[in-house]
């Protein structure tokens, strides 16, 4: 799931670390390493890449981006849609109607926040997905959201009533899978990086290790966002303690 790479539609979370040229390069590495990480998944295991982009008619703008061989299909949210779908859930369940329509026999909706998810999980979820039987996978994110649900029919009423960007959308999916008598099977939990706090978590990691996301941990570098982090918390602290010097 993808906006185009536009300067003022992404990352804005994290302004004003970051100025909206940088928040657009970083979405691009995220992209980039991303869709590289499902080609791999896709040489062992039966997956195909797609970007689930909005809004229409940017999907040139993703191919000097994303891995070769990765599809397209509009998840803008212009579709019709049961009531209680709203705002990004018809995004989703278009993007699922879409690929189910061309023939898939299970379909995972992927966030676009994750540079550094392990290739593990999603095989997992490829596995969980070729049992018998209708089920869901769930990877939820250490946020409240989820990076992943994985499905082998398109649910409208997992999309229905959440409450998007918010910590209860784990939650709220859990409960729409438990009205509907559907199999959730969850996966392991991983970070999204939308904001300064998670993006200082992917500093960590890709310091650690740079094989998972490439771009992104590159680009890390290059732009000297730990130290520019660490900028900000010591201003932050300056900014709390003579606050509370004033009381």
């Amino acid at each position: 799931m993808a906006k185009a790479p536009d300067a003022a539609r992404v990352k804005t979370r994290l302004s004003p670390l970051l100025g909206a040229d940088e928040a657009r390069e970083l979405s691009t590495c995220f992209l980039r390493d991303m869709t590289q990480m499902l080609a791999g998944v896709a040489r062992v295991a039966p997956a195909d890449g797609y970007i689930a982009f909005a809004p229409a008619g940017s999907e040139a703008s993703f191919a000097p981006i994303v891995a070769p061989g990765t599809g397209t299909v509009l998840a803008d949210g212009a579709i019709d849609a049961p009531a209680g779908v709203i705002g990004f859930g018809r995004c989703l369940l278009q993007a699922a109607r879409g690929l189910f329509a061309r023939g898939y026999g299970a379909v995972g909706l992927l966030n676009s926040d994750s540079p550094n998810l392990p290739p593990a999980l999603i095989l997992e979820a490829v596995r969980l997905l070729a049992h018998p039987g209708d089920r869901a996978v769930l990877g939820p994110a250490s946020d409240g959201g989820y990076y992943l649900l994985a499905l082998k029919e398109p649910h409208a009423a997992l999309f229905a009533d959440i409450d998007w960007s918010t910590a209860h959308v784990a939650a709220q999916t859990r409960a729409a899978a438990q009205r509907l008598g559907l199999a959730l099977v969850e996966i392991a939990p991983w970070y999204d990086v939308d904001d300064p706090t998670s993006l200082a978590q992917l500093v960590r990691d890709c310091h650690e290790s740079s094989d998972a996301a490439p771009a992104t941990a590159a680009w890390l570098q290059r732009r000297d966002i730990a130290r520019r982090l660490a900028q900000m918390d010591r201003a932050s602290t300056m900014t709390e303690h003579s606050t509370t010097a004033h009381r």
